[in-house]
């Protein structure tokens, strides 16, 4: 019951994570990136510290360990390299792409996690892998080396959002939740401002007639609220009662959402090539989950028995 709890869960933040991409892709054109996540993820650090001011059952058990603070400034440096290069990437390409490649996280989970995690490498990931790049192949236009510069940053975000839901997995487990999220948001806007002021002209998070235009306010809520403080709760808390593959199977499921919102809101189409790029994609983040091995040892006893 509560696999399933949390499967419904983490469905939930997925449909909130891939109606996203659209909303923050309007917003980066007034405000520089990294200024725009340090912003996003301030206030929603704010909202759950709030929150944990007032509803946290226990507010000494942040202070008498140390190991959480470890935990959680880990998780939030893999989270602002992946939203830095994601936020980054939208400014360069399209919402729709944005949403598929980021999408490959769950491709390179289970690489991952054989290394860190020292789980096995099944024929399941080699499958999953090899369609996710034929399909990122014909998404990012087919044609060799036509990956332009946004789909590149959108490739790296894939891969720190992938360490990031092994790390999870890894940190998640009887840690208290609350604490090790409010720490990932903060270490997010941290780094996020430290990287604006070094790197980008941050200016304009400072002028009302910017900070006032209805796609930064839309974009701020939107995501500070749903897809920051409570999504990245969500996620922490419910992945200590399921599996990294199975997170990333389920957060498959985003770049479909994203997809669809991005036609819906901006009418942004792929084209028959980007379309069946998409659906490789998709169709490697489910296989990362399917059974080949144990498919095919039945089968072959089946075909033995009946022979």
């Amino acid at each position: 019951m509560k696999r399933k709890i949390a499967d419904t869960g983490l469905l939930l933040v997925a449909l909130v994570w891939g109606t996203t991409f659209v909303i923050v892709q309007n917003a980066v054109a007034f405000l520089p990136p990294f200024a725009f996540n340090s912003i996003r993820f301030f206030l929603a650090a704010i909202i759950l510290g709030g929150w944990i001011v007032f509803a946290a059952p226990d507010k000494k058990q942040f202070l008498k360990s140390k190991r959480i603070w470890h935990k959680g400034i880990s998780l939030g440096f893999w989270l602002y390299l992946g939203y830095g290069f994601q936020t980054v990437g939208l400014v360069y390409t399209t919402s729709s792409k944005t949403a598929f490649i980021t999408g490959l996280s769950v491709v390179v989970v289970p690489l991952m996690a054989v290394f860190l995690l020292k789980q096995r490498l099944n024929l399941s990931s080699a499958i999953s892998v090899i369609m996710a790049v034929a399909g990122l192949y014909l998404l990012t236009g087919g044609s060799g080396l036509a990956m332009n510069k946004g789909d590149f940053f959108v490739l790296l975000c894939a891969f720190s959002f992938g360490m990031h839901i092994v790390m999870t997995a890894k940190f998640a487990s009887g840690a208290p939740v609350l604490w090790l999220t409010l720490i990932q948001l903060a270490t997010v806007s941290f780094l996020s401002m430290i990287t604006s002021l070094s790197i980008e002209n941050w200016k304009p998070a400072f002028k009302w007639d910017i900070m006032l235009q209805k796609e930064v306010i839309t974009a701020l809520v939107v995501t500070a609220i749903f897809a920051t403080a409570l999504a990245f709760l969500a996620q922490t808390y419910f992945q200590g009662y399921t599996t990294p593959a199975r997170v990333a199977l389920i957060f498959a499921l985003e770049p479909v959402f994203g997809a669809l919102t991005a036609y819906i809101w901006a009418n942004e189409t792929l084209g028959a090539k980007g379309i069946t790029g998409c659906i490789l994609i998709l169709s490697g983040m489910i296989a990362a989950e399917f059974p080949f091995a144990k498919f095919l040892k039945k089968r072959k006893t089946k075909e033995w028995v009946n022979s």
